[in-house]
């Protein structure tokens, strides 16, 4: 399994092959192949870091406002 650093690392080389891509007029398609390709790559990261890290980010904070980011945990790891 690909640490955190390695995956960022890849989205950061899909998005600077999709700049190559529109600096060299790419195909449409194509590009919006790759985009989709590095928001769900970012999307998946987004949602590894916010079920690792929720808790420990979060321990001293109200009951109310603990609900309401649990809520955004579930909408963020359902999305």
């Amino acid at each position: 399994m690909k640490s955190k650093q390695q995956r960022l690392n890849n989205i950061i080389g899909q998005l600077e092959g999709i700049k190559k891509m529109l600096n060299s007029q790419a195909d449409c398609l194509q590009i919006l192949t790759q985009l989709k390709a590095a928001k769900s790559a970012l999307s998946s990261l987004t949602t590894t870091i916010v079920e690792e890290q929720f808790d420990s980010c979060f321990p001293k904070l109200k009951k109310s406002d603990k609900k309401l980011l649990i809520n955004l945990k579930k909408y963020v790891t359902t999305s």
